[in-house]
Order: C-alpha cells, then sequence, then structure tokens
C-alpha cells in the first residue's frame, strides 16, 4: 500500500486484519478528527486529549484544544511527563478512544464493522507500546480497541444499529 508516497508493505488490510491505520482505516487512528472531552476542555482527537493529559497546567492543556493532531505530538515533547504517567498512560488512552466511539456514532458503526477482524497499529515510527513497528511490540492501541468494540457488542443499549 502506498502511504505517505512511499510503498508500506507492512500495511495489511484483509478479511482477517487491519495493520495500519490508514487510509480507509484511519478513522482508527487517534489523529483521526472527532472531538472528545478531557477534564473539562474539547479536544479535537484522541491524540490531543491524550498528549493534554501529561501536563496539570490548564493553559499548556487548553493550547491541545485548538491545534491539529499532529502538532500536538509535537508539543507533548516539550512537556515533562507527571512522575505517575506510565501507570495512568494505558487508562486514559482507554477512556479516550471508549469515548471517541461512544460520542460518535458513525464510527461507533464503523468499528463493529471491523467485527472479527485483528486490530494493529502497525507503525514505522517505532511506537511498540500502542503499536507493532517491524514485527515488534504490545498493539496496545489495537487492543484497546478490540477490547471497546467487544464491550459496545455486548450492550443492550446498541442493539438496534448492530450490523
Amino acid at each position: 500500500m502506498i502511504i505517505g508516497g512511499i510503498e508500506r508493505d507492512f500495511v495489511v488490510h484483509d478479511n482477517d486484519n487491519v495493520k495500519g491505520f490508514f487510509e480507509e482505516y484511519r478513522w482508527l487512528s487517534n489523529f483521526h478528527k472527532a472531538p472528545v472531552y478531557f477534564e473539562g476542555i474539547l479536544y479535537p482527537s484522541t491524540e490531543n486529549a491524550y498528549q493534554a493529559a501529561k501536563t496539570e497546567d490548564y493553559d499548556t492543556r487548553f493550547r491541545f484544544s485548538i491545534i491539529e493532531p499532529s502538532k500536538s505530538k509535537r508539543l507533548s515533547k516539550e512537556l515533562i511527563e507527571p512522575d505517575d504517567w506510565l501507570s495512568r498512560k494505558y487508562d486514559i488512552m482507554f477512556m479516550l478512544c471508549y469515548q471517541k466511539f461512544y460520542r460518535h456514532k458513525d464510527l461507533r458503526e464503523l468499528l463493529l464493522q471491523t467485527e472479527g477482524k485483528y486490530l494493529e497499529e502497525t507503525n514505522w515510527w517505532s511506537d511498540t507500546y500502542y503499536g507493532v513497528c517491524n514485527g515488534v511490540g504490545e498493539n496496545n492501541l489495537g487492543k484497546i480497541l478490540m477490547d471497546i468494540r467487544k464491550l459496545i457488542r455486548r450492550n443492550p443499549a446498541y442493539k438496534g444499529f448492530i450490523i
């Protein structure tokens, strides 16, 4: 698959897998614009909110709410992560992703349509905590999304639009 003008042969979109949140599966990415709240501020994407969660300073957090998702990643590099960040980051990501699919029915329906597919945040930027790079990684974002898919599927309130 051609991504960003470069052939990315590790991206696999088939009947069993979504490996790489690109092209028709870009909506699975945290960079996809789908507004979410975090501690009273509305952010344009889960990426913005997640990066803002690395600081307690309201003014700094607000800056994350008015920039593009890609800029939020760069801006977060200027922050000093809180001492407890490693113990909190998974839960924050889960909460933000759950909110993304709870708040946005169109995305929720698309997620349900991936039923049975393995979701993997395959990447080339060496994220081995939330994704997989060169076959190595924990794929925590993919696991979160598959767990959210199960939760939505099991919730009787969503029976009306299950595919």
